[in-house]
């Protein structure tokens, strides 16, 4: 057994059927190069590494958490803060909880705890439904309109001992319920925890979900997250993910389009700076007929970094009139960086709409020729190109208030990362 995995181990403590599935996990061990999905992705410096549990929640400076306005979760190193959280402005028809306390209720609503990850490659999924005891259960009713946005907050906090955590949250939109959800991933100093992240996106029919999910973590963190969701019919769901932060990190975005109409939009930002390691892996099932997928992503090395890029569109048989497209543009700002693209597109149905493209380069020569023939230096031509070509996903949100903040945290993190 590794070290990590070895580790991870000596935290449990479920009942017989969690130790199943952590001994079903300890088995699997940690996917090699050999295992497709994890081809482009070393474990290797990570499986020698040991992690301790979380014993209670570290103090947070309140500051931190001025810019992000109520109602809004906070945890830190895995661990629900109340006093830091506020759920007081939360509108009639939604419901915002931590699992811990649903779990300590013995509520059914935690019943998805239950799900099982059967594939060899899945050992992180496996880990966290061994061991996840804790997480965010936000549920809205049906025909619930949430105008008001509400954020999720995990700070990942400076500790004298390397932390690993597993959380486990469910997005339950019921019927005709609209929403817009902003996950904040933070740092608050420098540390190198270890952070599992599995969620599960439910949305009923003609729901709508806006998703923003930040993930700013600090440089030697490792952060592993997976989002899983289904939309029944004539759902949409647009959803933007910024990866900006953390030493390792790998996200996948699992999407099934259920029902008949149901439309996703989803786009990402991937800055893969310093010697930072991006890894994201998009599996979109379109099952019913007349479904739609929207995917604009931006990818960008600079340092020695590396961004991992997996987009995967499978259209099924009786999936007709589906229309798919994905984009994934990718600029190199250094001759050491390095970005690796895989669009994937598979087709068992009729009378259907298909797209995909990939490209990596540098920025545009003419363009930067345009911007310095009006003055500007060859720094300030690049800044400004760089930030435009990272904004573009932005526009899915449809909110530019949401969006102009999200831009800055895009601005910040190409400063930290010298290209901007």
């Amino acid at each position: 057994m590794s070290a990590l995995l070895d580790s991870l181990a000596e935290g449990f403590t479920g009942d017989a059927a969690r130790r199943e599935v952590l001994e079903q996990a300890l088995r699997s061990g940690l996917p090699g190069s050999r295992e497709e999905a994890w081809r482009y992705t070393s474990l290797r410096p990570l499986e020698r590494r040991r992690f301790a549990a979380v014993a209670a929640a570290p103090q947070i400076d309140a500051q931190r958490l001025a810019a992000i306005p109520a109602p809004r979760l906070v945890f830190a190193n895995g661990r629900f803060v109340q006093a830091l959280s506020d759920v007081s402005t939360l509108p009639a028809g939604a419901t915002l909880r931590s699992l811990g306390q649903a779990l300590a209720a013995g509520e059914d609503s935690a019943r998805f705890l239950q799900r099982r990850f059967e594939r060899s490659d899945e050992v992180f999924a496996q880990l966290n439904a061994a061991l996840a005891s804790d997480g965010v259960l936000l549920q809205v009713e049906a025909d619930a309109v949430i105008e008001t946005p509400i954020h999720l907050v995990f700070i990942g906090a400076a500790d004298a001992t390397d932390r690993a955590w597993h959380l486990r949250n469910l997005i339950d939109l019921r019927n005709g319920a609209s929403l817009t959800l902003v996950e904040h991933h933070l740092a608050e100093g420098e540390h190198a925890h270890f952070s599992n992240v599995l969620t599960h996106v439910h949305l009923g029919q003609q729901a709508s979900l806006k998703h923003a999910r930040v993930q700013d973590e600090a440089d030697r963190a490792t952060a592993l997250l997976r989002t899983d969701a289904v939309l029944a019919r004539q759902a949409q769901y647009r959803r933007l993910d910024l990866e900006l932060g953390a030493g390792l990190s790998r996200h996948e975005l699992n999407v099934r389009l259920e029902g008949e109409q149901a439309r996703l939009s989803a786009n990402g930002v991937l800055l893969a700076g310093g010697r930072r390691h991006l890894d994201t892996r998009l599996g979109i099932d379109h099952i019913g007929r007349d479904t739609a997928c929207e995917l604009t992503w931006r990818g960008l090395g600079a340092g020695r970094g590396r961004a991992v890029f997996h987009g995967g569109i499978l259209i099924r048989e009786g999936a007709d009139g589906a229309d798919a497209n994905l984009s994934n543009k990718n600029v190199l700002l250094s001759d050491t960086a390095e970005i690796d693209t895989q669009p994937v597109l598979v087709i068992h149905a009729d009378e259907v709409k298909a797209a995909h493209g990939a490209t990596v380069g540098q920025l545009d020569a003419n363009a930067l020729f345009y911007l310095r023939s009006r003055g500007l230096s060859v720094d300030d031509a690049q800044r400004l190109l760089t930030a435009a070509f990272c904004r573009a996903p932005l526009a899915v949100l449809e909110d530019q208030a949401l969006g102009a903040q999200l831009a800055e945290s895009i601005d910040a993190a190409l400063r930290r990362a010298g290209a901007a």
